[in-house]
């Protein structure tokens, strides 16, 4: 078997959630309960920090393992979904994880894979903990996939559990409310480990204190932490994550990490070269620069607030007051988002800028794509050939799009 071959195998025969969605989803531990149990139990092996959240938690898992690197460790990290090659999935030390360890445990496994028929996230997750056990890490920063309580990550009993944050996005699975958001999210802490928040809210903060209560851990708010106030223009503005909602990634990768023992220098190391030394990609991320263009995986509406903020200060506030900058947005979405307070964001902002806002709807290659008149690509190259060097083009809606966006502006 070449890795082509289990890749492929691994795609075709397991539900995958970037695939198809809700039909992916597996809530519960049998099935990685049952893989870990024939792998050997690689997880108890390791020493994890645990990440959970509906916005920001790959760009704080990035954070946190840059500086834990930085502070000379050996850094597991698993997050999802890959933007373009699945190995993004499992790396250490920034490495990706190697197309002859995917393909042998693929080779070693199948006859089980089969035999139990886990989800693709349930494999992913099973192959991780193997490797980065196998692989000796010194730590392991784990992404929570979907939720937390229920999710297969969450057999681990980490050192310290973050929670980065609480929107809506997967309502379907998680609540209609915040308070069940939060308590599904809260599903990730654990008896006597120590939890950050990282945002403070009404509805939800009495959800993570009673949690932590009945757990006896402690409980940090990153965004009430005084000493973080003083650092925290200093280390925002050496990161190389921009963007005006990283500032909130930031502070509470900050708070963990401090938790963790990691030092100050460490941590400005990692945070000023987190893309360099983990491979983070399409966070608010420059891909080109005549004309101006910037992609970013924002992909709910909690996430698109954020993002649609950053587009109107470019607009409000252009480098060249000599040119008004046009400002065209390559955009899609799937399916299980709530597209249309996306789109009525995208409208405002529209109205806001009349004549300054051109918006070029496209589909990625998934099932769970909306419908759209054009690919990725035809819209990439539409908004290229439409923009003059000193307009701005902006790629984004979801992952999907950024994907596929990318290998453009290799």
């Amino acid at each position: 078997m070449k890795y082509n071959d289990a890749i492929s195998y691994l795609f075709a025969s397991q539900p995958a959630f970037h695939q198809v969605g809700a039909a992916a989803y597996k809530p519960g531990f049998d099935n990685i309960n049952a893989l870990m149990s024939h792998l050997g139990n690689p997880h108890s092996q390791l020493r994890c920090v645990h990440i959970a959240g509906t916005n920001g938690k790959g760009s704080t898992s990035h954070l946190i393992a840059a500086a834990l690197q930085a502070s000379g460790l050996r850094v597991g990290l698993f997050t999802s979904p890959h933007l373009v090659d699945f190995r993004e999935r499992i790396r250490i030390n920034g490495q990706m994880i190697g197309e002859e360890y995917v393909t042998r445990f693929v080779e070693d496994n199948r006859a089980f894979l089969e035999e139990i028929k886990p989800s693709f996230f349930e494999t992913t997750t099973a192959m991780a903990f193997r490797y980065f056990a196998d692989e000796k890490v010194d730590i392991a920063v784990i992404e929570v996939g979907l939720g937390g309580r229920l999710d297969s990550t969450n057999i681990i009993t980490p050192v310290l559990s973050v929670i980065t944050n609480i929107g809506f996005d997967h309502t379907e699975f998680l609540g209609s409310t915040l308070p069940q958001i939060a308590s599904e999210k809260a599903g990730i802490i654990k008896d006597g480990v120590p939890v950050v928040i990282g945002e403070t809210d009404d509805e939800t903060e009495p959800v993570f204190m009673a949690k932590a209560v009945e757990c006896g851990s402690t409980i940090y708010f990153a965004d009430q932490c005084e000493y973080l106030r003083r650092c925290r223009k200093r280390f925002a503005g050496e990161s190389q994550l921009h963007g005006i909602y990283q500032e909130k990634n930031l502070q509470t990768a900050f708070v963990a990490l401090r938790a963790l023992g990691i030092t100050n220098a460490a941590i400005a190391e990692g945070f000023a070269n987190v893309c360099t030394m983990t491979g983070l990609r399409g966070r608010w991320e420059t891909l080109a620069t005549m004309p101006l263009t910037i992609c970013d995986t924002g992909h709910n509406s909690h996430g698109t607030k954020y993002v649609v903020e950053q587009l109107r200060s470019l607009l409000q506030s252009p480098k060249d007051e000599d040119h008004i900058p046009t400002l065209h947005i390559v955009f899609g979405m799937v399916s299980d988002k709530d597209v249309e307070v996306v789109r009525e964001m995208l409208h405002k902002l529209k109205a806001d800028f009349p004549g300054r806002v051109i918006i070029y709807p496209c589909q990625a290659k998934t099932k769970r794509a909306i419908a759209a008149p054009m690919s990725v690509e035809e819209a990439v190259r539409a908004a290229q050939k439409a923009a003059t060097d000193r307009d701005i083009i902006f790629i984004g809606g979801s992952n999907y799009v950024v994907g596929e966006a990318l290998p453009l502006f290799n």
